[in-house]
């Protein structure tokens, strides 16, 4: 089976009542379209990861970000694929999330992070996020 390799960037921020929140984006194209996923894509060959993402972001997004906390390398096999994804907490440092590739996009506080649709491989990820996010006090409620 191929392996993909990808980076996805959870890009947090705070809301009005200093909540953190999470971006999430809606595929707009693909064998996934209308799944909710974290923004990234696919490592070039001799590419590090976090040059990866900053590179996928400012693509898909027009956003500069900074590339923080590794949050976990998650393997999950499709029907047709074996997707390796490195995923890393980020904050934007330029720009303003312009959406080039997804079809919608939503702030989620952590209260909120199950209400979407979200692709399998990235469901995986939904727990260590809410775990990492209430222990490290980027929640407030």
């Amino acid at each position: 089976m191929k392996t993909v390799n990808v980076v996805a960037a959870v890009i947090t921020a705070k809301n009005q009542n200093n909540e953190t929140i999470i971006f999430s984006t809606q595929r707009g194209y693909g064998e996934f379209k209308g799944g909710w996923e974290f923004p990234g894509g696919k490592v070039e060959i001799n590419e590090k990861p976090q040059d990866a993402l900053t590179r996928e972001i400012k693509e898909e997004l027009d956003t500069i970000v900074e590339v923080g906390q590794f949050i976990d390398q998650i393997e999950y096999d499709y029907p047709t694929f074996h997707l390796s994804m490195k995923c890393y907490f980020c904050k934007v440092k330029e720009g303003d999330l312009i959406l080039k590739e997804h079809q919608d996009a939503k702030w989620l506080t952590v209260d909120q992070i199950e209400e979407v649709d979200w692709l399998p491989a990235d469901v995986t990820l939904i727990s260590k996020i809410k775990d990492y996010i209430c222990k490290n006090g980027f929640h407030s409620k």
